[in-house]
């Protein structure tokens, strides 16, 4: 029992400790890929604790959903974050994991972020906030035609039950597994508001959704703003890890060899997910933003498409 306790606990803190990193370490690929130097991948950490020690400043008309949105969504993001198995199936609480609650998760924290950005009356936060509600209202629909994907195939929409159905001889190469790969990725970008969706290092005002809703957050409350988009980076890359590539992963009470191991291929999946994303990003540019529902009407079709032919077809 306390093992098992130690081991979940663990769970918690490596995802809330390793999302800066994987934050830098996509920042420092960009970076070298552009020929720069590039801050250190500590770099977050450091921005983290330097907005921890400064002063928050907040507009007059800022009500107490201004004030407490930062944490609640910290919150939710960070439960997300450590339901999804990264290195261990089938831990105390994988029961919970299922994800359905993960995405319910994920659409308060957004809920919550866009009324933030609405409570303060700016023209950006406005701007910023109904884009972000477009992009939600766009991107759950293809999320849930993929879980529904996954769910049917699989049997469950628990996490720890799809990676084993994943990692057996069972699964074979399955088309629905490829769409529903691509829609996810194209899902998961959204989410992330990353490019070509959104660029999170930009302050243009007719391109900006994610860093217009925070333009107004100062001192610890964007210190939680900013560990919250690392840990949904973490989150998503950690689903695809666990679902698409489940390599490596150890099952509960496995011993210290097994989670040694599931612990170097969770490392090694961040390490290649991350230097993808950054030459991702790198060779393609931002779209407009009246394209940005072409991209996920896509990814919705996709979803569909992936469920249709496993309704027709088992062997699909």
């Amino acid at each position: 029992m306390i093992a098992s306790l130690l081991v979940q606990g663990g769970q918690m803190a490596l995802v809330l400790a390793l999302a800066p990193l994987l934050t830098g370490w996509v920042r420092k690929v960009k970076a070298r890929l552009q020929r720069r130097r590039g801050a250190s991948v500590f770099q977050p950490y450091r921005d983290l604790r330097r907005l921890l020690g400064k002063e928050v400043v907040l507009a007059e008309n800022a009500s107490w959903l201004f004030r407490v949105a930062p944490y609640l969504m910290f919150a939710f993001t960070w439960v997300a974050a450590a339901l999804v198995p990264t290195f261990a199936t089938g831990l105390m609480f994988s029961w919970t994991g299922d994800l359905i609650a993960i995405i319910a998760l994920l659409g308060a924290a957004r809920f919550l972020l866009t009324l933030a950005g609405m409570d303060i009356g700016t023209a950006f936060g406005g701007i910023g906030s109904s884009r972000e509600a477009m992009i939600a209202a766009l991107a759950e629909p293809a999320m849930l035609m993929i879980i529904i994907a996954l769910a049917l195939l699989a049997g469950s929409s628990q996490l720890s039950t799809i990676a084993r159905f994943m990692d057996s001889p069972a699964v074979g190469l399955r088309v629905s597994l490829a769409l529903a790969l691509v829609a996810f990725l194209i899902v998961a970008l959204a989410e992330n508001a990353r490019i070509p969706v959104d660029n999170p290092a930009t302050h243009l005002e007719l391109t900006m959704v994610h860093e217009a809703m925070v333009l107004e957050y100062s001192g610890r409350h964007l210190a939680m703003i900013e560990l919250t988009a690392a840990l949904k980076l973490l989150l998503m890359i950690s689903v695809i890890g666990c679902i698409f590539v489940p390599i490596g992963l150890a099952v509960g009470g496995e011993g210290p060899v097994g989670t040694a191991i599931g612990l170097a291929a969770y490392a090694a999946k961040l390490v290649v997910a991350g230097a993808l994303l950054g030459t991702f990003e790198t060779a393609i540019a931002k779209m407009r933003v009246f394209r940005v529902p072409n991209l996920l009407g896509g990814a919705l079709m996709l979803g569909l498409l992936a469920t249709l032919l496993l309704f027709v077809s088992k062997g699909l």
